[in-house]
């Protein structure tokens, strides 16, 4: 994934600026798709490589705030970087808050802009890499048993085998069969590996 070329978005609805940047970017290595639209950007179908989106607030369809929740609902994880006028800085604070990575009051200087992108692709291969873990990490969880799956989350809350047995009215011998058994379909290598591959899945709570 990581090997293929960096993709870089461009919603703006003023062609020049589209044309600007994608020339702009182009020479510096990457390659540049451009949308005049959030609704074609959103039906676009984004090839799985480091991203970045340099993203409008003002569109004639839907505005960029709008086109940041979306991203959300439909788990298009692309780092987003928002070009707005001047009097668009409280909506980009507020975009800020929503999670994008930076933004800039046009006009803005070239060199900034690269820098900022640059940095928009490093955050991209992280984010990518955190989503591949999660995903690996669930299909493991979806081998489990349902018995298996209720000793890992009883297990990664803190209980040991004698305690699930007694909770389970269960033979402790069973228990470590299954807790085995969830050790080995999980991948890990102990308690504390196993505990971080709930966290990342989500289905672990605080306790202890």
């Amino acid at each position: 994934m990581n090997n293929r070329k960096p993709i870089i978005y461009v919603v703006d609805d003023d062609i020049s600026v589209c044309r600007a940047i994608a020339l702009l970017l182009e020479s510096h290595g990457f390659k540049v798709v451009t949308f005049t639209l959030a609704a074609s950007f959103l039906s676009f179908k984004h090839p799985k490589v480091p991203s970045c989106l340099l993203l409008d607030i003002r569109l004639p369809d839907i505005n960029g705030l709008v086109l940041q929740d979306k991203m959300v609902q439909r788990g298009i994880n692309i780092p987003i970087i928002f070009i707005t006028g001047h009097g668009d800085i409280p909506k980009s604070v507020q975009a800020i808050k929503a999670g994008a990575i930076d933004f800039f009051v046009k006009p803005f200087t070239a060199a900034k802009l690269v820098d900022a992108v640059e940095f928009g692709i490093v955050e991209s291969r992280v984010r990518n890499k955190k989503q591949a873990e999660t995903a690996r990490i669930w299909r493991n969880i979806k081998t489990l048993s349902p018995r298996e799956l209720e000793v890992f989350r009883l297990v990664v809350n803190g209980m040991l085998n004698k305690q699930i047995a007694l909770k389970r009215g269960t033979a402790l011998q069973t228990i470590k069969v299954h807790r085995g058994r969830v050790m080995r379909k999980m991948q890990a290598k102990n308690v504390t590996e196993l505990i971080h591959f709930a966290q990342k899945a989500g289905i672990t709570s605080s306790r202890h």
